[in-house]
């Protein structure tokens, strides 16, 4: 697809999207001929929701649907990623506007909204089998890669048996926005220092531990242990009514989950798509399973198969 000499192509994702920026009309052009219905007509529908609840995030400027793009406005080029890339000190108090963001986006009710083919669109939930088939993305593509054939199929049984039965132990329902890629890559400081929204097309309603967990055990951006626990007590100490403990068992669950599920992810981008710069980020997830799943003694079933089949990663 060909687009005026104005907008200039801008590095893209994982994802099949191509993204075009025009910095005379302060707009980006989001290209997708591979599931345009999530990246084309969710996404708006997503950032309609958000948008008519004060978060900032890209409004609709023009639409192509038959054509694969939409315009979208430009929040700016200045990702938090970025910030944090150049800045490695006062991290803290920007991971709080983060917080803080999180917080107004937990408050979400609106699940409902016309998009622009004028049909309604409805948030599904994250349900225990999304969750689970997500996870096996680590069974599909990781494993088969590491272990031989033999040990492929005892390992997954035993895998898929041990993820249901800890999904079980989940303690939050799901009944809050989740947002699903709310990592410092996908945060936008806009030209007035505000936090503004991008990639909010896989938005489900769910538990409200997971976002939480996107940032602050996030695989693309190294943060110290220390750093990771001043900001979850920040989300703490900003959200009192939550049982402590409850949310804490659901945090480290969901946390060891999404890292799992993300090691298959980037398996996938390297073999599939052949985008193998993701492989460099396996080993920083993998430090996050070990540090969570050695904290919760739910996870000790999981931890010792873990341990036992990839030793390399998990600490005994």
């Amino acid at each position: 697809m060909k687009f005026s000499k104005d907008f200039k192509e801008i590095k893209g994702d994982a994802s099949f999207r191509k993204f075009y920026r025009n910095t005379k009309k302060n707009s980006i052009i989001v290209f997708a001929n591979k599931e345009k219905t999530k990246n084309l007509l969710i996404y708006d529908s997503i950032n309609k929701i958000l948008i008519k609840n004060n978060i900032i995030a890209p409004q609709l400027l023009s639409q192509n649907y038959k054509k694969n793009y939409i315009e979208i406005q430009d929040l700016g080029k200045k990702t938090i990623y970025q910030i944090f890339s150049k800045y490695k000190k006062n991290q803290y108090p920007i991971f709080k506007k983060a917080i803080n963001v999180l917080n107004k986006i937990q408050l979400v009710k609106d699940i409902k909204i016309k998009n622009f083919r004028n049909e309604f669109y409805l948030i599904k939930d994250y349900k225990n089998k999304i969750l689970l088939d997500e996870t096996k993305l680590f069974n599909h593509w990781y494993v088969p890669k590491k272990l031989d054939k033999k040990k492929v199929n005892i390992f997954n049984t035993k895998f898929d048996k041990e993820i249901k039965l800890l999904l079980s132990k989940l303690h939050f329902k799901n009944d809050t926005f989740v947002h699903r890629d709310f990592h410092v890559s996908n945060l936008i400081i806009n030209s007035k220092n505000q936090i503004g929204l991008i990639d909010n097309q896989d938005a489900l309603i769910g538990n409200k531990a997971y976002d939480l967990a996107s940032l602050i055990d996030d695989v693309r951006y190294k943060t110290s242990n220390s750093l990771k626990e001043k900001v979850y007590n920040y989300y703490l100490m900003t959200n009192k009514k939550i049982n402590a403990d409850k949310f804490k068992n659901d945090y480290d669950i969901l946390s060891v989950l999404r890292n799992l599920k993300i090691i298959g992810i980037f398996m996938r981008l390297a073999e599939r798509d052949k985008k193998r710069k993701y492989l460099k980020l396996i080993p920083y997830a993998w430090k996050m399973i070990d540090n969570r799943i050695s904290k919760n003694k739910d996870l000790v079933n999981l931890k010792l198969l873990l341990e036992t089949n990839f030793p390399k990663f998990i600490t005994k």
